[in-house]
């Protein structure tokens, strides 16, 4: 059986339940939660076990236009899709059902958002949408990178970044309205216990367009199995890394996390 993880974000406990019965009429298991909007505690962070088993075969957010411009609910959302993309593969299936008549634009939300599919929770139609999609294969899709997040209560909000096949000389990470703290090498996967750094820069300067974002870098060789760790401080309206370059110019990736 196909199974189907509901994040609920506004609470409608009626519309949740309407939905996960339409599913059990077509087949379909569903399991869920209700969104605890709380960033002083990494609340967004809890229900990424349950997404990240095997047995869920997609993540359906059920959410009004209203909620999703909420800032503190975009961050923690994107937040958590980002951790899922990294495990899961960015091709894995994430929908937003909207539970409002005001139309989610996808060119308003983050960047990991962006490309997934919007359907109307009232929809007739929604139940044969979900088990058309469930039943597409999925197309892999790779990136240049690997970004995954940590969070966790006393050692605070991670970012974990590193290549997928290609060596690294060296890594930078920028971000915009929030601090960086610490930062560290080690095996991909685990947050390091301890770290050697080579050519450590704090306080870097980056400005892309009219975003001036303020980044650490240093000059480890990262691999596909190492990744560049970095502790922040706040809730970054994005952040930006890339290889670490003496030149002027260097590819980078931006990451809009507001």
């Amino acid at each position: 059986m196909k199974k189907i993880w509901i994040s609920s974000i506004d609470g409608k406990k009626n519309k949740v339940q309407s939905i996960m019965t339409m599913l059990k009429t077509y087949g379909l298991g569903a399991d869920g939660h209700f969104w605890e909007d709380n960033l002083d505690t990494f609340s967004w962070i809890k229900p990424r076990k349950e997404i990240l088993d095997q047995s869920i075969n997609m993540w359906v957010i059920l959410a009004s236009n209203k909620s999703l411009q909420n800032p503190s609910i975009r961050y923690g959302l994107t937040m958590l899709t980002l951790s899922i993309q990294a495990h899961r593969g960015l091709a894995f299936p994430i929908l937003i059902l909207q539970t409002a008549k005001e139309t989610i634009n996808p060119e308003t939300l983050t960047t990991p958002l962006r490309d997934v599919t919007i359907l109307e929770a009232d929809n007739p139609s929604l139940g044969a949408k979900l088990v058309t999609k469930l039943h597409t294969p999925i197309q892999k899709q790779s990136a240049d990178y690997y970004l995954d997040i940590y969070a966790i209560d006393r050692i605070g909000q991670w970012f974990e970044v590193g290549p997928i096949s290609q060596t690294w000389k060296g890594v930078m990470f920028g971000v915009t309205n929030a601090d960086i703290s610490l930062h560290a090498v080690g095996p991909k996967g685990q947050l390091p216990e301890k770290s050697t750094l080579n050519y450590p820069m704090q306080g870097l300067e980056v400005e892309v367009g009219e975003r001036k974002f303020t980044a650490w870098a240093v000059q480890n060789e990262l691999q596909p199995d190492t990744s560049y760790y970095i502790k922040i401080n706040g809730n970054p309206d994005a952040v930006l890394f890339s290889q670490f370059s003496p030149e002027d110019s260097t590819e980078a990736f931006i990451i809009n996390l507001q």
